[in-house]
């Protein structure tokens, strides 16, 4: 009896050790790990303490599992952790760090019809920045646009979209409260590129005005940065803005804009062959990089 008793009991005596205890500190440093993340400009190579933690969540998979934690409990997710993006997070839908659409065009605009205009800005500028998914997945490319670039792209396409309703013998006139990929170009068409002030400046419902307002948006975001002031306002892209794109890449809008027949350019100029495609196409409400609807 005693015999059977021991070997019974042997499983006990081998069993595996317990994992280490999660500690106030850990869940600081996981905690401090996101907010790092969360300021865009900050590159790991110029923070110690950053790169510290960044290598941590490489090499210990328990705080990596921690911080993974803490960002979707801040409805945060994790784009990629490396030395090239920091820890690149994109807010959720339910976040409270999302950026809506309406409220970014409300903060630029009094006119609520210059919605659509502001998130067709945005996808024209991701979509010259990343015109091919070659140009996404390739982690060392650098996508470059300027102001002036991403409004004459984006009139080119709508004098496409014009050819392609006469041809299809569309109404061309569409009212300018209509949803739809077609009729929120044809408003940008309608507006004016600079509508400069007395002091010449451009006015900032004026299409170079509101595409401009995108960049800085970018720009501050860490997405972009100002590389100089030819043809409006020049700027290259950053990891983490590819990152942003790539995560997007799927929207409806996003695939329809790029769907028209977009060129690959790196000097900012727009280039636009016909599509081969000529389906109908339907830009979502509220659409555009990097919001929410």
């Amino acid at each position: 009896m005693t015999e059977q008793h021991v070997e019974w009991s042997e499983p006990d005596a081998v069993a595996a050790p317990a994992t280490a205890p999660v500690t106030p500190a850990d869940a600081a440093d996981a905690a401090r790990l996101v907010a790092f993340g969360l300021q865009p400009k900050l590159q790991p190579a110029r923070d110690q303490e950053y790169a510290e933690l960044l290598r941590r969540y490489r090499e210990d998979p328990a705080f990596a599992r921690l911080a993974d934690a803490v960002a979707a409990g801040l409805g945060l997710v994790v784009l990629e952790v490396s030395p090239r993006a920091g820890m690149a997070v994109t807010a959720a839908e339910d976040s409270v760090f999302a950026v809506r659409m309406g409220d970014y065009a409300r903060r630029t605009s009094a006119d609520s019809a210059d919605r659509f205009l502001h998130g067709l800005a945005h996808l024209a500028v991701a979509a010259m920045a990343f015109p091919r998914p070659e140009d996404l997945a390739d982690d060392g490319y650098i996508g470059r646009v300027s102001v002036n670039g991403v409004d004459a792209f984006v009139r080119q396409a709508c004098r496409r979209l014009e050819e392609r309703a006469e041809e299809q013998g569309e109404n061309t006139d569409p009212a300018t409260e209509a949803p739809g990929l077609e009729a929120a170009w044809r408003i940008w068409a309608r507006r004016s590129s600079t509508g400069a002030t007395k002091d010449a400046r451009r006015l900032s419902g004026s299409t170079t005005g509101i595409i401009g307002k995108a960049v800085a948006f970018l720009t501050d975001s860490g997405f972009l940065q100002r590389t100089g002031d030819d043809s409006g306002g020049t700027y290259r892209t950053t990891a983490r803005y590819q990152l942003q794109v790539r995560d997007m890449a799927g929207s409806a809008a996003m695939a329809e804009l790029l769907e028209l027949g977009v060129v690959p350019v790196t000097d900012g100029t727009p280039t636009l062959l016909p599509a081969e495609h000529t389906d109908d196409l339907e830009l979502v409400a509220d659409a555009g990089l990097p919001f929410h609807s």
